[in-house]
């Protein structure tokens, strides 16, 4: 027997969110056949790259994926710190032809405070405001964010969320970017933000506590209008809510027959493959990448990424990279190490040196074996 019909609008951030998982990057023809097979299942929206600023790293990406399935289907994320960086962010975004983007903002105090520099509420509103203006202004679809919103007092998220839709905003995101919600509390957080006048609300749950799939059935049974999903649940902390599991339970569970199941299963393999993952990928708190980061940011401050710390399931905290290094990654990577070198020369000469040499993964002994070679050239 099965509950009432529900039809949810579903999105997919396979190609954003796991290609900036730890170590995993994926080339324009995996982007574009990736993109191709989604619309096939009847995605309706295939979210690709992050802009931040001129010459973004994903622009290959993004527009293979315009080529694949145009922009109408497509939205980038553009992160958001200041008012002038949102600017040259968008002025990149309108140069690779993006029509949708996504703003990522940072919700709770924390995150505010490690992102933004200031845990105040009303400097995060004030942002969102001008940066969802901004936009509109220049005739973006916006979705806006609450990065961290999950852990996020509901007197804080919800004047948030209703000063994003008075500024114009097209729907918001629920970011469970650290999995925190049981079902029902689920349940609780996204009726709040339904009750809000003219709201669009989508869910995008990340799986550390296996509820990923839960939670968005959950989050729609409160009435959110959206789910992002990712191809076999890839991605960071965890993995998202994997989009096989959740279109099966869309059908069996609600009796939902839209998507075209027949593609998945050459889906996950296509998107595994890409993503370097073998044929399968495990999700939760005990898989190697679990706990792998990339990014400086989430390696100086793991507690604000993690529902509990590594060693808590026996796990460890990696660095796991490809090509994605910047100056402040190697600068981790090799503090204490007693190596010196020029970090932004040797930063330059590693890439060009991973690019040549098969894109292999580095983690953080790589990285200080491969400063030695550069000192010895």
């Amino acid at each position: 027997m099965t509950d009432a019909v529900i039809e949810p609008r579903l999105s997919d951030a396979t190609l954003r969110d796991s290609a900036h998982m730890a170590g995993v990057e994926f080339g324009p023809q995996d982007a574009a056949t990736i993109a191709e097979l989604l619309v096939k299942t009847g995605i309706e929206l295939v979210e690709v790259g992050m802009i931040s600023g001129p010459k973004s790293k994903d622009a290959d990406l993004i527009l293979a994926t315009h080529e694949a399935i145009g922009p109408e289907r497509s939205m980038s994320l553009v992160v958001v710190r200041d008012r002038q960086q949102v600017a040259t962010a968008l002025d990149e975004a309108e140069r690779l032809g993006v029509r949708h983007i996504m703003y990522s903002i940072p919700t709770s105090a924390e995150h505010a405070q490690l992102k933004l520099g200031s845990p105040s509420a009303k400097f995060v509103e004030v942002l969102a405001r001008s940066a969802i203006t901004q936009a509109k202004e220049r005739g973006f679809h916006v979705t806006f964010s609450g990065e961290d919103g999950a852990r996020t007092p509901r007197e804080r998220l919800v004047p948030y969320v209703a000063s994003g839709f008075e500024a114009g905003a097209d729907r918001f995101r629920l970011a469970e970017t650290v999995a925190y919600l049981s079902p029902w509390q689920m349940e609780s957080v996204i009726g709040d933000l339904t009750a809000i006048d003219g709201s669009e609300i989508e869910i995008h749950s990340h799986n550390m506590l296996g509820m990923a799939v839960a939670n968005s059935l959950a989050a729609v049974r409160a009435g959110a209008q959206w789910i992002s999903a990712t191809v076999g649940g890839i991605g960071e902390r965890g993995g998202n809510a994997p989009l096989a599991e959740l279109l099966m339970a869309l059908r069996i569970v609600h009796g939902d027959t839209r998507f075209d199941l027949s593609h998945l299963t050459e889906l996950s393999r296509v998107a595994l493959h890409g993503a370097g993952l073998g044929t399968a990928f495990q999700s939760g708190p005990t898989s190697p990448h679990a706990f792998a980061y990339e990014l400086p940011g989430q390696l100086t401050n793991p507690e604000a990424y993690e529902t509990l710390p590594a060693e808590t399931v026996g796990n460890t905290r990696e660095l796991l990279v490809r090509t994605r290094l910047t100056p402040a990654l190697v600068r981790w990577a090799l503090l204490d190490s007693g190596l010196t070198v020029d970090v932004d020369s040797f930063t330059t000469w590693l890439i060009d040196h991973q690019l040549e040499n098969g894109r292999h993964l580095l983690d953080r002994d790589g990285i200080r074996k491969a400063a030695v070679d550069f000192q010895s050239r």
